[in-house]
């Protein structure tokens, strides 16, 4: 328990700052906080449109699991942005709005690494079993696949919500400021918490270290179609990247903690540290997915391009 306690003191400590340095006039960097992960959204909302202007895309596995992946970090960006103006505000919830916005968000925060696991799967077939790739890799599969990727990411942060209102009859209804650590009762739910996110991690880097290595050693073993397996092997290199940048965010608290262990009284320069924290660890890697994997992709960059720039008018192709 009292690593609970712990946890939630910070959380308090922390929303305490926040609120002195807004009130310290510091507005501007609230503003780019917003504005960040908004542009970003709206960027994934033109990628997204692109993807489903053309039917090719909208059944292709690959192509569909990017467009999960685009709403996925969409939506957890609206929502740490939302946390983080209410933490700023200091604002209480009702329980249960609060433990929908938690389930919501931890949810699609986990899914991230999981659909990068799908992903890496997918190349690893379509190099690997080139003639079996459409009769294994299918739309309905990929959409199972996507369901089970939820079901996971959803399985602790919805477990800890059930435990905690059987637990109090009147959860639902209890004010609460709405963070993480606030649904924790009991210290197995916080060990069980760190647990499962370092399972879930470990699995994946396995897999996409197992899937990189193979297409690897694929590429260099093919006489024919060397072009088709080292962009897949370039593929499965930045779905690692993308993993690596998504283990930071992980590490967020604990950054957090640091600096202020680090800074003491020094609240001028925590909050600012920490502010420059979110922005990099939470919100910039959640920003580039649409950067590193549509903007590099021959087939769907003109369309984005088109439409970033004319708008929604047709292509007329």
């Amino acid at each position: 328990m009292a690593g609970t306690n712990e946890s939630t003191m910070n959380a308090f400590v922390s929303q305490n700052f926040i609120k002195v340095e807004l009130d310290g006039s510091s507005i501007p960097k609230l503003v780019v906080a917003i504005l960040t992960p908004l542009s970003s959204v709206y960027v994934n909302c033109i990628m997204l449109y692109s993807l489903q202007s053309k039917s090719v895309f909208k059944e292709s596995p690959r192509y569909i699991l990017f467009a999960h992946m685009l709403f996925n970090d969409s939506v957890n960006l609206i929502l740490t942005c939302l946390l983080s103006v209410l933490a700023l505000a200091f604002f209480k919830l009702a329980k249960a709005v609060c433990s929908f916005i938690l389930l919501m968000s931890i949810t699609t925060f986990l899914n991230a690494p999981l659909n990068l696991a799908v992903m890496s799967l997918e190349r690893y077939m379509a190099i690997r079993f080139p003639l079996r790739h459409a009769e294994i890799a299918t739309q309905k599969r990929t959409y199972i696949a996507i369901c089970f990727v939820w079901l996971f990411g959803s399985a602790n942060i919805l477990t800890d919500i059930i435990f905690a209102a059987v637990m109090d009859p009147n959860f639902f209804y209890m004010q609460m400021y709405c963070s993480r650590e606030q649904i924790f009762i009991k210290q197995w739910q916080l060990d069980l918490y760190n647990g499962c996110n370092i399972f879930y991690f470990v699995s994946v880097t396995v897999i996409i270290i197992f899937t990189y290595i193979s297409i690897m050693i694929t590429a260099r073993s093919m006489s024919s179609n060397k072009d088709s397996a080292k962009k897949a092997h370039r593929t499965v290199l930045l779905h690692l990247i993308q993993l690596g940048l998504c283990l930071t965010s992980f590490i967020y608290g604990s950054i957090e903690r640091a600096l202020y262990l680090m800074t003491g009284s020094n609240i001028a320069l925590f909050t600012h540290l920490r502010y420059l924290n979110f922005l990099i660890v939470l919100i910039v890697p959640r920003c580039l997915s649409p950067l590193i994997y549509g903007l590099r992709d021959d087939a769907v960059r003109p369309l984005f391009k088109y439409y970033f720039c004319c708008g929604s008018a047709k292509t007329g192709h």
